[in-house]
């Protein structure tokens, strides 16, 4: 596993990271034991990088996290969390609280639920319109100096937020969704990040398995899975979607790879400064993605695929309205 750096503030990371929230309900149930033996095995592989959000699964996902660094250690990883998002007892979407004491408060949970002293990568996960950033930046560099906080990163944000973010606090990486059918990152976000020397850890690589070369457009829904409600999902906009998808094959099986890999091999491809988050919750899917390591990509390939998806090609929202992000 070779190792990237996020930014200049930032910690040198495994070139994948993996994503936890799918292990904790958020696509439907999770097998328990399944989920802590892709832990281990993405450990063994060589990430050394774990994502996570004190919302997922109303702290589920970090105690799921805890239960399985018990039997390896908890310095074999570095742990990136996400605070700040509101749930309410129906699991429903409560809004953002990026409040200095609500910050505090946050992360005293957090450390409890993970078993450790301190976070590596602490982001508010969205903006909170209520509080400026400088004074969520400012508790959050108070807590780096206290030890609680490695390093400070961001979620979601624009790229005037980033700069006035950086302005108080050195950033290590902004966390957002990048892959072929989400390039908003691409409209000035990248640049500005390239300009300060911050790095990008990109979720939702295979825009949760849309773009995988798994989904069909007749998948039946399990309990509980949020996508249900996602505009890139629904009736009107899956099976088009899902085409795009499908348009990647040949390029794929030219390169003895699958549209999984291939569509992670591009997020590679787009710079050193890029580490995927893997949202892999078995270990089939994680064994999949680390086969994007080995997909190499020459200017003609680039060519082909942006061919094949072009920016702007894929229809529906990345979130439903009642979430997603203006800022």
């Amino acid at each position: 596993m070779r190792s990237r750096n996020l930014g200049t503030a930032g910690p040198a990371v495994s070139t994948l990271g993996l994503g936890a929230m799918s292990m904790s309900g958020s696509y439907g149930p999770a097998d328990r034991d399944e989920s802590i033996a892709t832990i281990h095995a993405a450990l063994d592989a060589g990430i050394d990088i774990i994502d996570t959000g004190d919302f997922y699964g109303m702290g589920h996902n970090e105690l799921l996290i805890r239960d399985a660094l018990q039997s390896v250690g908890r310095e074999r990883v570095r742990l990136s969390v996400k605070f700040g998002a509101l749930r309410g007892p129906d699991n429903a979407w409560g809004g953002i609280d990026n409040r200095p004491a609500a910050i505090r408060n946050f992360l005293g949970y957090t450390l409890t639920r993970l078993g450790t002293d301190h976070v590596d990568i602490y982001r508010p996960a969205r903006l909170d319109p209520a509080v400026p950033i400088e004074d969520t930046i400012g508790t959050l560099s108070d807590l780096v100096k206290e030890g609680f906080v490695r390093y400070v990163g961001l979620s979601e944000v624009d790229a005037e937020t980033i700069r006035r973010a950086q302005a108080v606090h050195p950033i290590a990486d902004l966390q957002v969704e990048y892959s072929l059918i989400s390039r908003e990152p691409e409209s000035g976000v990248l640049a500005t990040l390239r300009e300060l020397g911050i790095g990008m850890t990109a979720y939702g690589v295979l825009s949760r398995g849309l773009i995988s070369g798994h989904w069909s457009a007749g998948r039946t829904w399990e309990p509980g899975d949020f996508r249900v409600n996602s505009p890139r999902f629904s009736a009107e906009n899956m099976a088009h979607n899902v085409s795009l998808a499908e348009s990647l094959r040949p390029i794929a099986e030219a390169h003895g790879a699958t549209i999984a890999q291939l569509a992670i091999a591009w997020v590679l491809a787009q710079g050193a400064d890029i580490v995927p988050l893997i949202g892999a919750r078995t270990r089939t899917r994680l064994a999949e993605a680390l086969g994007a390591l080995d997909v190499e990509l020459n200017a003609d390939d680039l060519a082909a695929i942006e061919r094949a998806i072009p920016a702007g090609s894929a229809r529906g929202e990345r979130y439903p309205a009642a979430v997603r992000t203006t800022r």
